[in-house]
């Protein structure tokens, strides 16, 4: 391929829009990364503005393109990836309000984040039927996936508000809506989040499953809302297809780019981290061979590895060639990534949401980030050497010494997976008066040993049922902080791989999808292989002591889970 070819990717996190630059060898020129607004009334609503989303997503693309001085006739094709929020629009396209806070008349608010669990009731109503289309959710529907959440507007939207939907869309695909005009939805956003089931599995939407969850309407109007029927009222594209006839003239002006441009059918934010890293190699003889066997490289490196996308939440995205069930993990997903693959998805609720909330509600951190600005360093960074120092001041041999006595179980805002049951909370174990810096670096190094415990738990409820999950191919911010990567490391006893631009694998996936739109002759598998580009490589420690003490923790944790229960089922007077 000519060097003056590049592809741009466009990421939607929790709260921000990135756009970056990427070349024909996947290698990151620049990227540009802006805020965008949410609506936090209550603990569980969460709202937001696909306007707000679409400003912040332009303002990113312009960026990129002028800091990496690139021409916009060389961007030959863009992609999207987002969060699996559920966006609402009227039947001209127009967003149409979801907050109930101002009787849904304000049409600004409305996206409900993936974090909202306004639809806890419908979710519990929906597993309650059994149906066997939750066989392929884990058996347990999440409130955070759109049909709960469709459900919970059906039932509280007045009739004539919820009868003017036009659209009920998963953010990427709303993205692609919206950079191309197309109404194609994603075989990912479709299959992972709307209880879609695609070829090789059922026949798409499954009526008698929307008649049972009292969603028979949908069913009624051939699910237009939602998509329509493949091959007849809609469309549906496998990751990376491309989309419509590409960038309209509207949308090219806003972004910055050409009219045309191909635009590759979108994924959820986690499986674009997946697409920047499964597929990565550190050489470029291991990538040559890859490249030389692509069938045998997919199925040998593709079923051993994990992809983790450490951000508010994670999520693990896991391939195999068979259908492999696991209870309490989302899928098996067929096809939603690379194309006849079966994937698996598993994730925590609240990771770098958990590491924040503890830092924000301790006594002691504005004295610790005041004495961090002083240094110019981040509070993590600092956080990190004071626990070195307490180490050193202690005569402890390992770091993991300082937490003998504090343990915490992570599902502040419950757990999804493999246990699917959102209803249940945190716990801390070793609390005292202290108020110090002290005392916030330790219950911060247990908040990330809680995590690390809970990864290890997804893995072997992964590996019970027949994958062979042995390596972490870790993306996003928390990936940064090496205490959080040796410790997912140490304690689930497998091999991290980081990408080469840790800050950017989420977005630089996005950007393979583009690649792939543009040049739909390569398969994504070999445009994962060709243009992934790995970084360190961080090894399970060997000392017996450490291992001794992890067993020890994952032990605990998981007594703290049964305690939780135990104590539960006591105040319900069954125990």
């Amino acid at each position: 391929m000519s060097p003056q070819v590049y592809y741009l990717g466009i990421d939607v996190g929790t709260g921000s829009a990135r756009a970056a630059i990427i070349d024909a060898e996947g290698a990151l020129l620049a990227q540009a990364v802006e805020p965008i607004k949410c609506k936090h009334p209550h603990h569980d609503i969460f709202q937001q503005s696909t306007n707000d989303i679409w400003r912040a997503i332009c303002k990113t693309s312009r960026e990129a393109i002028a800091e990496a001085g690139v021409s916009k006739e060389d961007i030959k094709g863009v992609g999207f990836d987002a969060t699996c929020s559920l966006v609402v629009l009227d039947k001209n396209g127009e967003p149409a309000s979801v907050d109930q806070e101002t009787q849904f008349e304000d049409n600004e608010w409305n996206l409900i984040l993936w974090a909202d669990h306004r639809a806890v009731d419908q979710a519990a109503r929906i597993n309650a039927t059994q149906h066997k289309v939750l066989n392929y959710v884990g058996k347990t529907i999440s409130p955070e996936m759109e049909i709960p959440k469709s459900l919970w507007l059906k039932e509280n939207l007045p009739a004539a508000k919820w009868d003017a939907i036009g659209h009920l869309m998963d953010l990427p695909d709303f993205l692609t809506f919206r950079a191309t005009g197309s109404t194609a939805r994603s075989t990912c956003s479709l299959t992972c989040k709307c209880s879609y089931q695609p070829k090789g599995v059922g026949h798409g939407w499954d009526e008698s499953y929307f008649e049972a969850i009292g969603l028979g309407c949908l069913k009624e109007e051939k699910f237009q809302r939602l998509g329509g029927i493949d091959g007849e009222t809609g469309k549906v594209l496998t990751a990376g297809d491309p989309v419509g006839q590409g960038l309209t003239p509207q949308a090219a002006n806003e972004l910055g780019l050409v009219a045309g441009t191909p635009v590759g059918s979108a994924v959820i934010d986690a499986y674009a981290g997946a697409i920047a890293t499964l597929g990565a190699t550190a050489s470029n003889d291991e990538r040559t061979k890859m490249l030389s066997a692509l069938d045998q490289s997919l199925l040998a490196q593709g079923s051993h590895r994990v992809a983790i996308a450490c951000g508010t939440s994670s999520c693990h995205i896991a391939m195999a060639p068979e259908a492999i069930f696991v209870k309490g993990v989302w899928g098996p997903y067929r096809s939603v990534m690379v194309p006849d693959m079966w994937h698996a998805e598993g994730g925590q609720s609240s990771t770098g949401q958990l590491i924040d909330h503890t830092l924000n509600t301790h006594p002691a951190i504005d004295e610790a980030r005041k004495q961090a600005d002083s240094e110019g360093i981040n509070i993590y960074a600092f956080l990190n050497r004071h626990l070195e120092q307490m180490q050193e001041k202690n005569g402890f041999k390992h770091l993991e010494q300082l937490t003998k006595q504090m343990h915490i179980y992570p599902d502040y805002h419950g757990n999804r997976s493999p246990l699917a049951d959102p209803t249940l909370r945190g716990m801390i174990i070793g609390v005292s008066l202290d108020h110090s810096i002290n005392d916030l670096a330790t219950r911060y190094l247990a908040t990330l040993q809680a995590i690390s415990c809970q990864t290890r738990h997804i893995i072997e409820a992964l590996n019970k049922e027949g994958y062979t999950i042995d390596t972490l191919c870790l993306s996003g911010g928390l990936c940064k902080n090496p205490i959080f990567v040796k410790l997912h490391a140490d304690i689930t006893r497998c091999r991290v791989i980081l990408p080469e631009r840790i800050d950017a694998a989420v977005v630089i996936g996005a950007a393979f999808l583009g690649a792939r739109a543009a040049d739909a002759s390569h398969s994504l598998w070999e445009v994962m292989v060709r243009m992934g580009r790995a970084g360190q490589v961080v090894e399970p420690t060997q000392d017996s002591e450490v291992l001794e003490m992890d067993e020890r923790r994952y032990r605990i944790f998981h007594e703290m889970l049964q305690d939780q229960k135990k104590y539960r089922a006591i105040m319900d007077g069954i125990q």
